[in-house]
């Protein structure tokens, strides 16, 4: 199994390969980790690993675009995370490669990132300005049926979504948006639907398209009932998706 060091970018949120990631940086770790992928040469991808933050390791919250230095009392490349931040983050992430890294004047960075490859953990290091990761290539295996599957949670996804439209009182997507390809379809609709971070990182590191594809059919007829029992809510509980503050 292919084994790759890269710097690590922890979130309280999950990504997928194929999805774009916005990212607003303004901790100086992660100043830091851009200030880095930007030496790297133009014709090489500036490549970092996004891991999900587990429950109950969260850093201290700060408001948009707005640095608290006395959010986090320690200070570091772990801060927040403990002493063994591997035990912090869920075993399997995802690379991620920067198209646009854009640095303010005041220092702050703006990121624009597509989720490429599947990886596992292996272990941490917080001996730099940042944490860095020994990260396991995850291929993605067909599994059985994942043909047929897809095709079966596309129609889940649209009838999810028509759920949703009426609940939001306007379409999310039309059916020409979406792929037919299995494992696109398996991420599209991992990070598309409106699940807690725990759901979208079982969806992540399901072992094939196919066991994500089943899981997510079982998730979205679930989803599809609830939404169809609910009185009319307001768009803005039905659609977050802000840009990620590190």
């Amino acid at each position: 199994m292919t084994t790759v060091r890269l710097p690590l970018f922890p979130l309280n949120s999950v990504l997928f390969p194929g999805l774009v990631l916005p990212l607003n940086i303004f901790e100086e770790r992660y100043r830091a980790m851009m200030r880095d992928l930007l030496k790297t040469p133009e014709d090489e991808p500036r490549r970092f690993a996004v891991v999900a933050i587990r429950d109950g390791h969260e850093v201290a919250a700060t408001s948009p675009g707005m640095p608290d230095q006395t959010a986090v009392p320690q200070r570091g490349p772990s801060a927040g995370f403990g002493d063994e931040p591997l035990k912090a983050f869920h075993a399997v992430g995802c690379v991620a490669d920067a198209a646009t890294i854009r640095e303010r004047a005041d220092g702050s960075f703006e990121v624009l990132a597509t989720g490429t490859t599947r990886v596992r953990l292996a272990s941490v290091d917080a001996s730099g300005a940042y944490l860095t990761a020994d990260l396991e290539e995850l291929p993605e295996e067909p599994g059985e049926e994942a043909g047929a599957l897809a095709e079966g949670v596309l129609r889940a996804f649209r009838q999810y979504q028509k759920r949703l439209a009426g609940a939001r009182e306007r379409s999310l997507a039309t059916g020409a948006d979406l792929p037919d390809e299995p494992s696109v379809v398996s991420y599209l609709v991992a990070a598309a639907a409106m699940l807690d971070v725990p759901a979208k990182q079982r969806l992540l590191q399901a072992p094939d398209t196919a066991a994500r594809l089943r899981e997510e059919l079982t998730l979205l007829r679930a989803e599809t009932a609830i939404i169809r029992n609910l009185p009319s809510l307001p768009a803005s509980e039905l659609t977050r998706g802000p840009t990620s503050l590190n």
